[in-house]
């Protein structure tokens, strides 16, 4: 477990000696990123999409994960603007109200009802904590659908705070597999002297660590299933013209799989 309650004055050095000690974190996972990966890709071939949804800052690793540079079409983002958009800080729209409405009842299933969701699907739920009401009733929704849910949470992090839930339940316990940041209780990772609060959060650098080892794992299944992925991939590497292609082909494979997603939606639900 990663401590961070000695003061130091090189914190650029703890930091990053930190940061390595993440990444040992995540390396004792391996099995456990191959497993989930192996329920990613069995979506994907499946032509249907791994959900992945985070509220606050978690909404980092959603776009880690789909779409930018080295990523792959498969994976639906769920990002509720009111509960991620964050650079207006107070005011209309400030952090105040994301962070309250993170906890109300009831937004989940509001959230997934714009959803044809099947058992075929899969879900990657990430929040640091686990504790929020949102994200913990996003992974409870998934797993009535039983669909697999695998929670992206930091352990230490998550045993150490309440869930906001009258029954006390986490994300933990709605999840099929749980992932680990690496990153200490708290969050933020450096303690400075004359200081008493610590700077530098880690769950970010374990947390696009893990995305990007699932996505990497997913692609060679993929492959291995003769269903090569369509990777966004920079004109520097594959020039302008074959860039563009796979730009346009990931999208409209998105599109594709999405269209999924709505073309049902409703059948089952009395209108």
């Amino acid at each position: 477990m990663i401590e961070n309650t000695t003061p130091t004055d090189q914190p650029i050095q703890d930091y990053l000696n930190k940061c390595a000690q993440i990444i040992e974190v995540i390396r004792a996972q391996e099995k456990d990123i191959q497993t989930a990966a192996q329920w990613f890709a069995r979506t994907i071939l499946a032509g249907r999409m791994v959900h992945v949804f985070g509220s606050g800052h978690s909404r980092i690793m959603v776009e880690e994960m789909w779409p930018r540079y080295g990523s792959f079409p498969g994976f639906n983002p769920i990002v509720e603007l009111s509960l991620t958009f964050h650079n207006l800080v107070v005011g209309a729209n400030g952090q105040r109200q994301a962070m309250f409405l993170e906890n109300v009842p009831g937004f989940a299933a509001q959230i997934l009802r714009n959803f044809d969701i099947k058992s075929t699907d899969s879900a990657l739920v990430i929040s640091s904590s686990g504790t929020n009401r949102v994200p913990v009733e996003i992974a409870e929704e998934f797993q009535k659908k039983q669909v697999k849910v695998v929670a992206l949470i930091t352990e230490a992090h998550s045993q150490q705070s309440d869930s906001k839930r009258d029954d006390g339940k986490k994300l933990s316990d709605f999840a099929d597999l749980i992932l680990d940041t690496g990153a200490p209780a708290g969050d933020a990772m450096v303690r400075l002297h004359n200081l008493d609060t610590p700077v530098s959060p880690g769950s970010t650098v374990g947390g696009a660590m893990i995305i990007n080892s699932l996505k990497a794992q997913i692609a060679q299944i993929l492959v291995a299933n003769h269903a090569p992925p369509k990777v966004l991939t920079a004109a520097s590497l594959v020039g302008a013209e074959r860039g563009k292609e796979l730009f346009e082909s990931a999208y409209d494979e998105h599109a594709h799989r999405i269209s999924r997603l709505y073309e049902n939606l409703g059948n089952d639900q009395g209108n």
